[in-house]
């Protein structure tokens, strides 16, 4: 059981630096948000101020919205010899508020509904744990998102209308996501909404925010990178399937179950390799844009383990897919820039 504020100033978690640095050293070091967590709840102490803010931004969901604005960006580049970086590195600042604030707003969300209880198999909450009253969690996401709209100011004199549509857009799907009276992570929708605003919509921004203008291949890249972001909830949503029917959760995993959800991982994970020739036609790119290619062994991996998983094993799956698109659209960038003078 998560202790109070009180409990958590006699055990000496938040009196001070001292106390704090020697309760971090009791705890054993982490590498990814649910081993930090399990090493917090191990140790029987809370978490310091600091790293419940960390794990409740969830630091690995992050490179998800910093893969849009690489891809579109230097989509640009290839196609205009040229990259006007601030504009770039101001979408690159707002997409990751949009998804800092849409993770805070899930975490208070998800408690305040009840659908993050004790048999919860993904990492702890924030909110849920005591960690974090609810109502700081709340503010910091109205927080970020206020931010990444001041953000979104600069970029709307740069470029327009199309910004102010994408940007108020994203910014209200980022609080519907689990706000509202009909959250779209309830209902079988989650993985076309990150198709959408964290593939198309967001790589077609940023490739707008660089040349002013729309092109196929900006939507087809989007659709690329999305289709492997939405790969990441499948994951989670399989993982959580039981608890999330049990809180009424109408997901597409829970709603297929988790042989369909497999053959559904299967294609968003594979897909993007199918579509690499027809972005290669339309960038004239060519033989580059075979870079991405070097992770498909590692896809095929993730294929085979999303079929043997079961409880936690999610947890290092949904990283490690996460992780899949980062690599793919590093290697995705690097064969649209390869050879630019």
């Amino acid at each position: 059981m998560p202790m109070n504020r009180r409990q958590a100033g006699r055990r000496g978690t938040t009196d001070g630096p001292a106390v704090d640095s020697l309760a971090a050293a009791e705890r054993p070091l982490a590498t990814d948000d649910a081993s930090q967590a399990a090493a917090v709840m191990q140790g029987g102490v809370m978490p310091g101020r600091g790293d419940a803010w960390w794990l409740a931004i969830r630091p690995k969901t992050l490179s998800v919205a910093l893969v849009p604005v690489l891809v579109g960006s230097s989509l640009a580049w290839s196609q205009h010899a040229a990259v006007l970086w601030l504009p770039a590195l101001v979408a690159l600042l707002a997409a990751l508020l949009i998804q800092i604030g849409t993770n805070l707003h899930n975490d208070v969300a998800d408690f305040e509904r009840g659908a993050d209880g004790p048999q919860r198999l993904g990492p702890p909450r924030a909110t849920a744990m005591g960690w974090l009253p609810a109502t700081a969690v709340r503010r910091g996401a109205r927080i970020a998102f206020a931010l990444a709209f001041s953000l979104g100011v600069h970029l709307v004199h740069h470029g327009g209308w199309p910004i102010v549509v994408i940007g108020l857009a994203s910014l209200a799907a980022g609080w519907a996501y689990t706000g509202g009276p009909r959250p779209i992570a309830y209902t079988p929708f989650g993985e076309f909404f990150v198709l959408l605003f964290f593939g198309v919509l967001a790589v077609s921004g940023s490739y707008y925010l660089q040349t002013l203008a729309l092109a196929p291949a900006a939507v087809l890249a989007g659709a690329i990178v999305g289709l492997l972001a939405a790969a990441v909830i499948t994951v989670n949503n399989t993982r959580d399937r039981e608890s999330d029917a049990r809180a009424g959760r109408q997901t597409l995993a829970v709603l297929c179950g988790p042989r369909a959800a497999s053959c559904i991982y299967a294609g968003e994970l594979l897909l993007p390799f199918v579509l690499l020739p027809w972005l290669a036609m339309l960038t004239g790119r060519g033989f580059w844009l075979a870079l991405p290619f070097l992770v498909l062994p590692l896809g095929l991996r993730l294929i085979a383990r999303f079929r043997r998983a079961a409880g936690a094993a999610y947890n290092e799956l949904l990283a490690a897919t996460a992780g899949l698109q980062l690599l793919f659209a590093l290697l995705l960038a690097g064969g649209l820039l390869a050879g630019l003078p």
